[in-house]
């Protein structure tokens, strides 16, 4: 059996790339891409490699970017525009593949074992993706190729963004030359914390991880620790698959306020009831219930951080707005300890179909339903804030403001 060649294709500073494709006079710029700064989103989406150059970086305040490189352009995300060219890029992938997964909106892995037939060696293919992305979008790519899922994304994000034609090929007979001497916070799946935890450990380096006994690693930390032991050893089996985001397990949605909340009546409940038309209208378009419903809220200190994450299991699983909503507030009152918060979340797990239903003869579960179905048609076709509660329109209610977004920011 021939050994796996799998791509991970990653898109260069991706949301400004896109905005400089579409404004030609951006050409020779430094472009930021940067929230709304008027409601606490004012932070480095994106930028430019002229613009990085400068010192710029994504999540920094757009304050200090502006310090760094005052003659940038700032650029309001657009992100539905976002969305269309990485469904564009996804088709151009596809006729390499039929083997595409989706990793982010700007990265894709890609199972190019039994296209090399077709298309050539893996550098060659590789190059003319590039090509075909610059030629139909604007937008420059790198590719990371490997046998593995894991090694693609690392030879990319090390090596291939760092090299002049943006291609690089990473396989175990070079891990202990190129990947073994890297800091181990570099690694794929290793964050600051867990990066802490090793360093404690006397592991500073990948190599060190990948020569670390593997009975302490899984004694510490389960089957996360084989799976960092794997990782360091270049090891992943995992396939590329176009179902890989199918069969979701839960459904949540979190808010960050656009300031303090602290009344419970006329804005937390608000929020909630929100958020519970969120998930519930996710929910039944997924074509799922669910019997168990979390909330979580934090506090608006951020030095001193507060909150909880709480969960309740339902009488039946649910996907009604007000079934949902009511457990929600009952969770909530039952921990808040009645500090302002500045962002609340409301999830539904144990999650099942939604066309077989235990059926209540005290309440008319069956009208409810078809209601929010109904409901769920018009905001499918005419936009989301086609129809919102009335309580939305109070100075609380973000409903119509978030209707204008995806992902948060602006379409």
């Amino acid at each position: 059996m021939s050994q796996r060649v799998i791509f991970l294709v990653d898109m260069q500073s991706f949301y400004a790339s896109v905005e400089k494709a579409d404004h030609p006079a951006y050409r020779d710029k430094p472009v930021i891409v940067s929230g709304d700064p008027a409601r606490r989103s004012g932070v480095v989406l994106a930028a430019c490699p002229l613009a990085k150059k400068r010192g710029v970086k994504n999540a920094l305040r757009l304050w200090e970017a502006q310090q760094l490189c005052p003659d940038a352009v700032i650029v309001r995300p657009r992100m539905q525009r976002y969305l269309d060219v990485s469904v564009q890029i996804s088709s151009i992938l596809a006729r390499y593949t039929d083997m595409v997964e989706p990793y982010s909106v700007d990265e894709q892995f890609m199972d190019v074992t039994g296209s090399r037939r077709l298309f050539g060696e893996p550098r060659e293919i590789a190059a003319q993706i590039q090509r075909d992305i610059m030629e139909e979008t604007g937008v420059y790519a790198r590719c990371g190729i490997g046998p593995n899922k894991v090694l693609a994304k690392m030879a990319c994000d090390h090596f291939a963004k760092k090299n002049k034609t943006g291609i690089f090929e990473l396989d175990h007979h070079h891990l202990k030359t190129h990947l073994w001497p890297l800091p181990v916070g570099r690694m794929f799946g290793v964050g600051s914390r867990m990066e802490q935890h090793l360093k404690r450990l006397g592991i500073y380096t990948i190599g060190a991880l990948a020569c670390f006994p593997l009975s302490v690693l899984k004694k510490r930390w389960g089957i996360g620790g084989q799976v960092l032991w794997e990782t360091a050893n270049g090891i992943d089996e995992s396939p590329v698959s176009k179902e890989s985001h199918v069969g979701q397990k839960a459904i949540g949605h979190a808010m960050t306020l656009p300031r303090d909340y602290a009344d419970f009546e006329h804005e937390i409940k608000v929020a909630l009831l929100e958020l519970c038309e969120e998930v519930c209208f996710r929910a039944r378009t997924s074509g799922v219930m669910g019997a168990c419903v979390s909330v979580g809220c934090q506090g608006a200190d951020y030095a001193h951080p507060s909150g909880f994450h709480r969960q309740m299991t339902l009488l039946a699983p649910t996907n009604g707005t007000m079934d949902v909503y009511r457990a929600a507030c009952r969770l909530f009152l039952s921990f808040w300890d009645g500090n302002p918060v500045r962002r609340i979340s409301v999830g539904l797990s144990r999650l099942s179909r939604d066309d077989i239903r235990q059926l209540d003869l005290f309440e008319n579960r069956e009208g409810e339903r078809k209601i929010g179905y109904a409901v769920d048609r018009i905001k499918q076709k005419y936009g989301s804030g086609a129809v919102i509660r009335a309580v939305s329109l109070l100075d609380a209610g973000q409903a119509l403001e978030r209707a204008k977004k995806i992902g948060g920011h602006y379409k």
